[in-house]
């Protein structure tokens, strides 16, 4: 089964500070103008809204509101899908056809190729399993994760200086190709989240 990894430029503390908001033109501005995209999700997931889990919009009020939120866990997806909405509404999308879509330990493939470019302030594998902003439940699929400004900043300083280190050696590392594509896309969000002071990186793996 192939997974898919969703990332998205922006200001990492206000996308965050819309969770408990309770910001009533934010969800009506989302339901009028994305309301078909609110339905699809609602017919895809028609089995377990039958099984109780919220609907797509009802899930999205929750998190706006902070609550209150299903007690069974097995509708916490619905959740992590409304905050990765919320994401995608007021972020930039970045390009992810190096992650999309992946199997196995892809993930875990490119992090070791971006601690051989000497970087380890960031990771995309966390995207997989970091967790979403309280109060919001825990949810497995999808994972979600952020790059904040300061880990952006310091992982381009990382790969900077153990470029000049290579340079003075002449001693590159050998990465698959595959893998290096990857790592230099991972490089480019990072470049494209330092030209805007504040902003940062949030990725959804599902």
């Amino acid at each position: 089964m192939s997974s898919s990894l969703s990332v998205y430029l922006l200001d990492v503390a206000a996308t965050r500070a819309f969770v408990g908001s309770r910001d009533d033109q934010l969800l009506e501005t989302i339901r009028e103008d994305f309301g078909d995209d609110l339905a699809r999700d609602d017919d895809y997931h028609s089995h377990a809204i039958e099984q109780g889990a919220p609907t797509a919009y009802e899930a999205l009020r929750a998190v706006v509101y902070g609550g209150p939120f299903s007690e069974d866990r097995e509708h916490a997806f619905q959740y992590g899908y409304a905050y990765d909405r919320l994401c995608s509404l007021t972020g930039a999308f970045l390009p992810n056809d190096c992650f999309t879509p992946h199997r196995g330990d892809w993930l875990s493939d490119v992090d070791q190729g971006l601690k051989a470019l000497g970087i380890t302030a960031v990771s995309v594998e966390a995207f997989s399993y970091g967790g979403l902003p309280a109060p919001l439940p825990y949810a497995s699929v999808p994972g979600c994760g952020e790059w904040t400004p300061d880990q952006i900043a310091r992982a381009l300083e990382e790969f900077e200086t153990a470029k000049r280190a290579v340079e003075e050696s002449g001693q590159a590392p050998s990465l698959e190709p595959e893998v290096e594509e990857a790592a230099m896309q991972c490089l480019s969000w990072m470049r494209y989240a330092v030209k805007r002071p504040g902003i940062g990186v949030i990725g959804f793996c599902s």
